[in-house]
């Protein structure tokens, strides 16, 4: 489990007028394969985002939690490969499915009301498949406060795709000019930084070109 400071506070409003009211949180999560209901949630990582006092778009607070997998859960020996995650390992500090989402709600819900905000957004590279384990292990623990919106959410993958031509985290960041290490590659917490450095680009280079919305 991490944390990091916030920066300075943000323009009164500023945030919940640009997203319709939603409070963008990058947000990236490391499973036992790809079946939100039936696989395991291994490891969540949550970034929320502020703007500083020149309307430009930063990451802030950053939570990361290792997650006990849930009982009857099906791993794949193929995703342990892949993450190089030891679900049952002694020193993992993992937490119950359930303590582990309510860590991470409460700091977003926090953000959302220090924005201003009703509710948050997830953003995810590829955000369809974060967004489907952390709904289905919010149903499955039936947690009633669950700050992100059901369906709706922000794909990084789409929006690099146009705005840079690519749609691999890695590629995107180095289109992006953003520094990117392969060797943290697919732990939570790097990969959701570094989904929310990729839309904090994306948001201000919308806004250099004048495109910010009315």
């Amino acid at each position: 489990m991490s944390s990091s400071p916030s920066p300075e506070p943000q323009p009164e409003n500023l945030m919940a007028q640009r997203f319709r009211g939603f409070l963008p949180v990058a947000v990236d999560v490391e499973t036992g394969g790809f079946n939100s209901r039936t696989d395991a949630l291994l490891e969540v990582a949550a970034v929320t985002m502020v703007f500083d006092r020149d309307g430009r778009l930063l990451p802030d607070q950053a939570l990361n939690v290792h997650v006990e997998p849930f009982e009857g859960s099906n791993i794949e020996p193929a995703a342990l490969e892949f993450t190089g995650i030891d679900p049952y390992h002694p020193l993992r500090g993992a937490l119950p499915e359930r303590d582990a989402l309510r860590e991470i709600f409460t700091m977003v819900r926090r953000a959302v009301r220090a924005a201003g905000c009703n509710r948050a957004v997830l953003v995810g590279h590829n955000a369809h498949f974060d967004n489907g384990f952390i709904q289905a292990a919010a149903a499955r623990q039936q947690l009633k406060r669950n700050p992100f919106h059901p369906f709706s959410s922000f794909d990084t993958a789409t929006l690099a795709g146009v705005a840079f031509g690519q749609t691999v985290l890695a590629k995107a960041c180095e289109a992006a000019e953003l520094a990117f290490d392969s060797r943290e590659a697919h732990s939570a917490l790097y990969d959701a930084q570094k989904t929310a450095e990729l839309f904090c680009v994306i948001v201000n280079r919308f806004r250099d070109a004048g495109f910010t919305p009315k």
